[in-house]
């Protein structure tokens, strides 16, 4: 123990001894064994983790072997009784954009399946009520089931699905003012069934409007992942998508580039069709973190059309990684961000903005 206490969990800054990751030691001789208990299954450091946590048991002597196990224990953003609540999940990601065209359904439902393809419990809530895209890019075609008078939402690609878009004619425009659509928001967020979650991801509709509001001031949102594209222009739109979140005090979890650059299949050469580092700059003046960049691939909207998220139709593509590193970063900044608060509050925290 003394040993492991010498390693640091990377992104807590503590090591594992103090932060009780370390179960079930069990020394046998020169064999050692025990678990080390993350904070998400999608930590993007557990190989950092792995090799120093061997490293060190290795140098105590008398240590011939050891084996490690892994297993994950998703903090709670708050507790189940604060108010407004839902009753079994953990976190709540709002996945944004400052103006609509950046892929953001895109980057919610990938980043949504890559969660839970590292063993998280997962659902994805499409909260745009005019424009309902999520049941058409996971493929889901079942309406979700009634059962004591709440929904049970589908589940694909083992996320729990839940859009306006089950119980509406997708070719009939939604023509509802303001209210309505905070009704109808509502309804989906408390009317479904989730069971327990460590992660509810939200695709908000583009823009700073009803149903941003009624998220962030209805639920604890854990905090927000903005989308947007590489153009000098997007630092604008950035802006404006985190005054908002600021305004309701959410914290901003970093940005994401997408339609970052295009790499042709044939002679891999790569094209920069918007320009390039919008959003690493954004994020840079505005000292928020940069989550990531995904590349234009004609796979991924094609395979969104088709019901495959590019993280299932391709798992092996760069673009697969590329959205599995964004998730890893994300569940670590959920990580970093209940830790801190749970020490007693986000002052100490470099991931909020500080404007």
């Amino acid at each position: 123990m003394a040993a492991l206490s010498t390693v640091k969990e990377p992104e807590l800054g503590r090591d594992l001894v103090t932060l009780n990751m370390i179960k079930d030691l069990m020394i046998d001789g020169s064999h050692v064994r025990f678990t080390i208990e993350l904070t998400t299954p999608a930590c993007p450091l557990k190989e950092r983790i792995e090799q120093e946590s061997h490293q060190a048991v290795m140098g105590v002597p008398g240590v011939e072997q050891v084996e490690m196990k892994f297993t994950s224990n998703v903090r709670a953003h708050s507790p189940a009784s604060a108010q407004g609540a839902i009753p079994g999940v953990r976190n709540i990601i709002a996945v944004a954009s400052g103006k609509g065209g950046v892929g953001k359904s895109t980057v919610a439902a990938n980043l949504a399946v890559a969660l839970a393809q590292t063993g998280a419990q997962v659902g994805l809530l499409d909260a745009d009520i005019y424009g309902p895209s999520i049941p058409m890019m996971m493929g889901v075609t079942e309406k979700p089931r009634e059962s004591d008078g709440h929904f049970l939402p589908p589940v694909h690609y083992g996320v729990k699905v839940m859009s306006i878009g089950f119980f509406l004619d997708l070719n009939t425009p939604v023509v509802w003012r303001g209210p309505m659509v905070g009704k109808a928001l509502q309804e989906l967020i408390r009317g479904a069934e989730w069971g327990e979650l460590d992660y509810l991801v939200v695709d908000l509709p583009p823009g700073t409007g009803d149903a941003q509001l009624t998220l962030c001031q209805s639920v604890p949102v854990t905090g927000a992942v903005i989308v947007t594209t590489p153009q000098d222009v997007a630092l604008s739109d950035v802006l404006k998508a985190i005054g908002m979140f600021e305004k309701v005090k959410i914290p901003i979890l970093g940005v994401v580039e997408n339609m970052s650059y295009f790499v042709c299949p044939h002679c891999q050469h790569r094209t920069e069709i918007f320009k390039y580092g919008g959003g690493r700059a954004a994020a840079q003046r505005l000292t928020i973190p940069f989550l990531g960049e995904i590349a234009l691939d004609p796979a991924i909207p094609i395979g969104s059309d088709a019901g495959e998220p590019i993280v299932v139709k391709a798992p092996g593509s760069p673009q697969t990684r590329q959205f599995h590193e964004v998730a890893g970063q994300v569940a670590a900044r959920v990580s970093t961000l209940n830790f801190f608060a749970a020490q007693g509050g986000f002052q100490s925290m470099k991931i909020v903005t500080s404007r």
